[in-house]
């Protein structure tokens, strides 16, 4: 009876230690499964903002300006002119006032029509041969460009390059808006040399204004020289 006596007490004095040692493998367990679980909610959140931060900032990297339009030259404070825009260049192009657009590109122009109709802007087609420019081509760019209010309207000229757009617009200040010749070169020269068949073009332009307005506008450079093999 004293022997069963004595295995109860031990039994019982080693119980508190045995649950307090069951406590602590619990506690301790929990603090890992809630600390594996706060750091897996933390990479959770870091990488699913650094994805959305990448995604932010490919966005902004590929955001269109102005910047990537070819050529992009503001001419006057109502004359702009550029190489091929894109819609989204068109939109940014409305946001800055302009209203009309002139298109030196031959061809079908379908597409550049609709995207300018949906933005509710001024459309007009000049067809002009790169090869082949012609006077008539001019006189009918300046006829559009003449029906503009310039004190509320903004026209775009463009082509592919602004090659052909720049060359008009350089004609079109120095014969109808009578700017100075040298002012006028520096847009043109900065985006081409224009050659033999444009120079002589060019030179036509001017000798039809010089005898219509009794003037004596004259192109400050000689054409540029072919490239030699």
């Amino acid at each position: 009876m004293k022997k069963t006596q004595t295995a109860a007490l031990r039994k019982m004095k080693n119980t508190p230690s045995l649950q307090k040692s069951t406590l602590r493998r619990v506690v301790t367990t929990a603090f890992i499964s809630l600390g594996l679980g706060l750091s897996l909610c933390a990479n959770a959140y870091y990488e699913g903002g650094s994805t959305q931060q990448a995604g932010n900032d490919t966005q902004m990297e590929t955001a269109p300006t102005l910047a990537t339009l070819t050529n992009y030259q503001e001419n006057a404070p109502f004359m702009y002119s550029s190489g091929l825009p894109n819609a989204a260049h068109f939109s940014l192009l409305k946001e800055k006032g302009v209203t009309h657009v002139i298109d030196l590109i031959p061809g079908d122009r379908s597409s550049e029509i609709l995207t300018t109709s949906e933005l509710g802007l001024d459309y007009f087609n000049v067809p002009v041969d790169w090869e082949g420019p012609t006077l008539a081509n001019f006189l009918n760019y300046a006829a559009f460009m003449q029906s503009v209010e310039v004190n509320e309207d903004k026209v775009l000229t463009h082509c592919k390059l602004n090659w052909r757009g720049a060359a008009f617009t350089y004609l079109y200040r120095i014969n109808v808006l009578g700017e100075n010749e040298q002012n006028a070169k520096k847009d043109l020269m900065a985006i081409w040399h224009p050659n033999p068949t444009w120079h002589t073009f060019m030179n036509d332009v001017i000798t039809h204004y010089n005898a219509l307005n009794n003037n004596q506008v004259a192109m400050s450079f000689d054409a540029a020289l072919p490239e030699s093999d």
